[in-house]
């Protein structure tokens, strides 16, 4: 075969890309997946649907290009990443809904441990924050709140891991338990200069490393997928997380360059290098991905956690737009914003500021202000987030940032 499948597990849709040798895309499916909001601050997904959606975008992919199994060379995943999934070894099915990285529930939790002094060795070892956005709160807390979880983990019988290791583990028939090096840098649990799972943030965490992935490069044999799936057995390739896989498509392949993702929330992220470069601005340090045995490649990352889901909620929430593109004609609609401010922290605010508890807001609001005035407002708190996250990786950079490459769905 000489065409890949790439599976791209996002926020809020599972989509398929069917791309040829020369990157032109041959076929897209797409399927929105639901959103859980069972109390303020937290975010679920169901896992089973985020499985079965991606799946059957898969098969659409193929049915839409009139495409044989025999015609794809390889499978690669893409993900949304600190997401996280328990699930049962045996029978494959997730112990309790996905924790989506927007989901706010372990602030507490994390603010007990900030008070024990332990975030700057979590930062030092993992290049993270403590913020429930990355991935070990989250595992920590399924285990803790669903009955007999922590004793069935010990006795081996449950495994976790972010998106991708959820979707190869489908993939395979459970044949295969695997995290690429980027996506296992977003847990709090690995070790950015070892690039295996740190024994000390383990512990600091409460995570058993035995539910754990093993981590591997972002282009290892991970496999091969199940025949009933495709037609035949089909050899998956690469695994990297959504906003690393950015920075590599749009070719930030030399130290210095960056690119911004406007997707469901908003991430920048630049290339620093095969040595980790630590900020001073409270921006994360990552991994940018790793090949073989070579050396990993780091980066310096801003996220945004709202971005165009904001404009989701002008949709959904409001009901002043019928579709998302509908913002455009509203928003333009109007000179300026009218001295309207939209502050959309509906997940918390993420860098430069870290403030979990921090909830949206519209300021600024008279008799004369109108739906266009806060649909403007919306497009451009967007911006000023993202603003202020370059203006933080500009001073740790020391040099302006020369090209800003951008892509995602609200860009």
């Amino acid at each position: 075969g000489s065409l890949i499948l790439a599976l791209d597990q996002g926020t809020s849709s599972s989509r398929t890309a069917i791309v040829d040798r020369h990157g032109r895309l041959v076929s897209v499916a797409q399927k929105e997946i639901k959103q859980f909001f069972p109390q303020s601050g937290w975010v679920e997904h169901d896992a089973s649907e985020i499985w079965t959606t991606q799946l059957e975008t898969a098969q659409q992919a193929l049915r839409l290009g009139g495409i044989s199994d025999n015609q794809i060379a390889g499978i690669g995943i893409t993900n949304q990443r600190e997401t996280i999934v328990v699930w049962d070894r045996k029978s494959g099915k997730p112990i309790h809904h996905a924790l989506v990285w927007q989901d706010r529930r372990t602030a507490g939790d994390l603010e007990r441990l900030r008070a024990q002094g332990v975030e700057a060795k979590v930062t030092e070892k993992t290049g993270l924050l403590l913020d429930p956005y990355f991935s070990a709160s989250k595992m920590a807390w399924i285990l803790d709140h669903v009955p007999n979880a922590r004793a069935r983990a010990a006795k081996g019988e449950l495994a976790a891991g972010t998106i991708d290791s959820w979707l190869l583990w489908k993939l395979t028939g459970g044949r295969a338990h695997m995290t690429d090096v980027t996506n296992a840098s977003r847990t709090s649990l690995l070790d950015l200069k070892t690039l295996q799972w740190s024994p000390e943030m383990l512990s600091i965490f409460n995570v058993p490393v035995e539910i754990l992935p093993q981590v591997v490069s972002c282009d290892h044999e991970f496999g091969v997928s199940d025949p009933a799936l495709f037609g035949s057995e089909i050899p998956i390739r690469s695994m990297i997380g959504d906003q690393q896989a950015a920075l590599f498509g749009q070719l930030c392949l030399d130290k210095g360059m960056a690119k911004n993702t406007y997707g469901t929330g908003c991430f920048m992220l630049m290339q620093t290098g095969t040595q980790p470069a630590m900020s001073k601005n409270r921006l994360l340090t990552t991994v940018a991905w790793r090949m073989g045995n070579q050396p990993a490649h780091y980066a310096l990352e801003g996220s945004v956690f709202v971005g165009g889901s904001a404009v989701q909620w002008l949709r959904d929430g409001l009901g002043i737009i019928r579709k998302s593109s509908d913002v455009n004609l509203l928003a333009e609609s109007v000179p300026d914003s009218g001295g309207v401010f939209v502050v959309p922290a509906f997940a918390g605010l993420g860098a430069p500021t870290w403030d979990p508890r921090a909830r949206a807001c519209i300021l600024g609001l008279t008799r004369g202000s109108t739906a266009a005035h806060i649909a403007r407002a919306t497009l451009e708190g967007i911006a000023h987030q993202v603003a202020d996250v370059l203006e933080a990786m500009t001073s740790d950079a020391g040099a302006p940032v020369g090209i800003l490459r951008v892509d995602g769905g609200a860009s």
